[in-house]
């Protein structure tokens, strides 16, 4: 497996996400060699490598959803560890390779999910999260699926949708597992060039992919 910075933009400061001597905990394998390096603003990363080689679970660690087996990983210079769980959502930004709709909910709703880390409890959506939810739809081509079931989509959209969520929640790291997957020619170019966006504005992208 390959961790390789793509290039980095001049941007706003932001938030960075660095690792530390980290090694990745796969079941039944053996340690492999640490790593060390720093997310910063604006970068563009991609972590390469075949199936099984432990992209996800890279990308998963990087989130704080995984434990690491040994390293540390920090946030802006902080322990992730000791980052309240809403505090991380509302800088890192997820895409998930495979989800799982358990829920019946609308396009819309879903795509709504993004701005759940910046609302109190019971605290409903605003006006301006409505309409920052219905400008990434129009950005990903589904606007028009806002009002249809979330079940009824074909893998494809599915796959804007989580992408549309994310653009929702505007994080300032996106760490997005094979963005282009499911996704006929025309929306893996557009996709590649929203994520190229976000970093130009300076975010920073870090994706699992298959194709160079």
């Amino acid at each position: 497996m390959a961790v390789r910075p793509a290039s980095t933009d001049q941007a706003l400061p932001s938030c960075s996400l660095s690792c530390e001597a980290l090694v990745i905990d796969v079941p039944g394998r053996a340690d492999g060699q640490p790593l060390s390096f720093s997310i910063e603003p604006g970068s563009r990363w991609g972590i390469l490598g075949p199936n099984g080689a432990g992209k996800s679970t890279l990308l998963h660690t990087l989130a704080g959803l995984r434990a690491p087996r040994h390293g540390r990983l920090t946030l802006d210079g902080q322990p992730l560890t000791d980052w309240r769980r809403r505090a991380v959502a509302q800088r890192l930004g997820v895409v998930f390779q495979e989800r799982h709709d358990e829920f019946p909910a609308s396009v819309l709703e879903t795509a709504l999910i993004g701005r759940h880390p910046f609302l109190r409890a019971w605290q409903n959506e605003s006006e301006d999260d409505v309409q920052r939810a219905l400008g990434a739809l129009e950005r990903l081509d589904i606007a028009h699926l806002a009002h249809r079931p979330l079940a009824t989509l074909s893998g494809g959209e599915r796959q804007r949708v989580s992408l549309a969520t994310v653009l929702t929640q505007a994080p300032q790291i996106w760490l997005v597992d094979e963005p282009t997957n499911h996704l006929d020619l025309h929306h893996q170019v557009a996709t590649m060039a929203l994520l190229d966006e976000q970093a130009s504005q300076g975010a920073a992208v870090v994706m699992c992919l298959h194709d160079l």
